[in-house]
């Protein structure tokens, strides 16, 4: 209790509406603004790329930045912030949140969500293949053979039979339509993340969490955007698709912050009160648990285990090891300041 009264102290004092509103309509166009060159910027590399020899190449290294960026928001951001809202002393003073370790359970139930929607996915993706190999991993990671054959084949001059380039064309679509289903459930568990930290920034009025947030933020925007929009860039949405995803992403964070600024304005809420923090470490664990699984699973073991591109040439698996690392580096330093 002690330890709750000097918080509160502490809190008093730095806390400025107009000061602290200020800073949050500075942060709204920042944070716009490099959310939108973080998840361009793979977007637009993969356009440029597309067609030319180092194209599956340069998506793959972009795809393991992005995956450990991924892994790292999710373990050194997302989940300790879920751990620190329910272990607040005027939570876990509480029951049942004193009695059981809700984030873990939270986060567990995430990854079997995570899990289930993959799993529906398969089984539609198998439905639509009957007669294939198709499997959850399958599928993934295959483009470039599967571009390869065809090359192959016009080479040597022979056509492939109508059997044979039915199932090429087959694997192709099953390719795109489980790169896409992970692009959307990957945009879900991080628009989750995003309208927490929005929508707490924007209630809160303490101006000395604020301040070094906005720049933290701003980084934090970059690197994650790079993240998801390298899934996006592989996926091969429609340009209208890849736009509205790419919107979508950057506005969250920011209305967000709007609507933080609305709920506190029309009620006085106080994002420090006990009910916001449950509802803050609940939403976190679970946005956490899907963008564990989706790191884990979905983009790093079929990366590394499944691509025949990335183990065909030792060079391009030590790049992406490389990428992986620094993605995830990037974003946890980030953890020094949000």
């Amino acid at each position: 209790m002690a330890a709750c009264a000097t918080d509160t102290a502490r809190e008093l004092l730095c806390r400025d509406s107009r000061a602290a509103a200020n800073l949050k309509l500075v942060s709204i166009f920042v944070i716009f603004a490099t959310s939108v060159a973080g998840i361009s910027s793979p977007v637009l590399l993969a356009r440029l790329f597309h067609g030319k020899p180092v194209y599956d190449k340069a998506i793959l290294i972009i795809k393991c930045f992005a995956a450990g960026v991924i892994l790292s928001t999710s373990l050194v951001h997302v989940l300790p912030d879920a751990f620190t809202a329910l272990a607040d002393c005027q939570v876990a003073s509480r029951h049942p949140w004193k009695d059981f370790p809700f984030s873990g359970l939270v986060t567990l139930i995430g990854v079997l969500t995570a899990l289930l929607v993959d799993l529906a996915a398969a089984s539609h993706v198998d439905g639509q293949g009957q007669g294939h190999r198709h499997g959850n991993y399958a599928p993934v990671g295959t483009g470039e053979e599967l571009r390869e054959a065809k090359k192959k084949s016009a080479e040597g001059g022979v056509e492939l039979g109508g059997d044979c380039g039915s199932e090429i064309t087959k694997a192709e679509e099953l390719l795109k339509m489980k790169q896409r289903l992970v692009s959307q459930v990957l945009e879900i568990g991080i628009i989750f993340h995003s309208v927490i930290i929005g929508v707490t920034m924007g209630m809160s009025q303490n101006q000395c969490t604020i301040r070094p947030l906005v720049a933290a933020l701003a980084f934090h925007q970059i690197f994650e955007g790079m993240g998801l929009g390298g899934c996006i860039a592989q996926a091969g949405f429609s340009f209208g698709t890849t736009a509205y995803m790419c919107f979508l992403f950057s506005v969250t964070t920011p209305m967000g912050i709007v609507l933080g600024m609305i709920i506190f304005s029309l009620t006085g809420y106080d994002d420090s009160s006990p009910n916001a923090l449950i509802l803050e470490g609940l939403l976190g664990s679970l946005s956490s648990g899907i963008l564990i699984y989706m790191g884990l699973v979905d983009l790093i073991a079929l990366d590394f285990f499944q691509s025949k591109l990335m183990n065909s040439e030792s060079w391009l698996k030590k790049a992406s090891f490389i990428a992986l690392v620094l993605g995830s580096t990037s974003m946890s330093i980030l953890a020094l300041w949000a």
